[in-house]
């Protein structure tokens, strides 16, 4: 799922999302909430009608802004009272208000409120956000008004035994789908993956399940051989605006001189295959506009070619020697 954070993918039209093969796109509740906010969003007919995009957009709870953004924050059993990192003006993001804020801008996949820690704080600390996040979870079923679908989250950081008992407390609440939380905090990828082999197992097998925040691409084809299902990332479009592309043998820094001359495009295939990496380089480079753009939509672009590529191994049978073909193309650094 591209990443429309304000209700924009950021650098790209709603049509040239689409164009890029993207279904779904995601919202973000906390940012929405404070500007423009919900309420206005609703009288101006739901975020789909807003922002011009007529397929489905997730929301997430605006708990991880919450934590990561406001300089002030104060979590207890009712919820996070939280200042606003844009005015300063005091707030308070419960699982209820939460979900109103979700349905108000019309989503069609909301998320349950999870309270995040740390991936290195210790076990009681794990296990008492898990615990709060299960009773929240519990909160957040008995708001939602059955429009769309709503999905829990699974916490617990790093250890196996707390991620099972939040598994079996959402799977005894019953969600239309199940989130895999607390990762891409920093734990590196292989502590991920071996997260991930346990904590996809640990979720029911006939719901999607959802990788959230992830990631780069061999990150998510090693999360897709694992079970995942979903997932949202700013890396196309953030890396897209500040000069990175993705390409088969990795990503690229388009800023760098041996390009400045290079008449090849980034990929024959790409929608902007029809400029050269030395023309991206000098728009780059040149702080133009049109530089985020192009590279922002051949990033797009990358990453849902990826996914199709992956849904097609899955569907032939041949995930396995795909991802191995992937992982021994593709340089996690250029």
């Amino acid at each position: 799922m591209p990443v429309g954070t304000a209700g924009t993918v950021k650098a790209m039209k709603p049509a040239d999302v689409r164009a890029s093969g993207a279904d779904i796109i995601l919202g973000n509740t906390y940012h929405l909430m404070l500007r423009p906010g919900a309420e206005r969003i609703a009288r101006l007919g739901g975020l789909h009608r807003f922002m011009g995009w007529e397929r489905p957009i997730l929301t997430d709870s605006g708990g991880y802004q919450v934590m990561s953004l406001s300089d002030l924050t104060r979590v207890g059993e009712q919820g996070v009272a939280f200042k606003s990192h844009l005015d300063g003006s005091r707030h308070m993001l419960t699982p209820e208000r939460s979900i109103e804020i979700q349905a108000l801008l019309g989503s069609d996949i909301v998320m349950a409120l999870d309270q995040l820690v740390p991936a290195t704080s210790t076990r009681e600390a794990q296990a008492a956000a898990m615990e709060r996040s299960m009773r929240w979870a519990r909160r957040s079923r008995d708001a939602f008004a059955g429009e769309g679908a709503l999905f829990g989250i699974q916490q617990g950081g790093l250890d196996e035994g707390l991620r099972k008992a939040s598994a079996d407390a959402l799977t005894q609440i019953g969600f239309e789908g199940y989130a895999v939380g607390g990762l891409a905090v920093g734990e590196g990828q292989e502590a991920m993956f071996a997260v991930l082999d346990f904590a996809c197992g640990q979720l029911p097998g006939d719901s999607p399940r959802y990788l959230m925040g992830v990631g780069k691409p061999d990150d998510i084809v090693g999360a897709v051989e694992r079970g995942i299902d979903m997932f949202d990332c700013v890396l196309p479009t953030r890396s897209g605006r500040t000069g990175q592309a993705f390409t088969r043998d990795g990503p690229i820094n388009i800023r760098n001189a041996k390009y400045a001359e290079d008449e090849a495009p980034l990929d024959p295939e790409s929608p902007v295959a029809g400029w050269s990496k030395a023309y991206l380089h000098h728009l780059v480079r040149s702080g133009e506009i049109l530089g985020a753009m192009l590279m922002t939509e051949h990033n797009l672009w990358f990453y849902q070619r990826l996914m199709q590529d992956l849904r097609d191994a899955i569907g032939e049978g041949r995930l396995a020697g795909y991802a191995d073909a992937f992982r021994a193309r593709y340089r996690r650094e250029a």
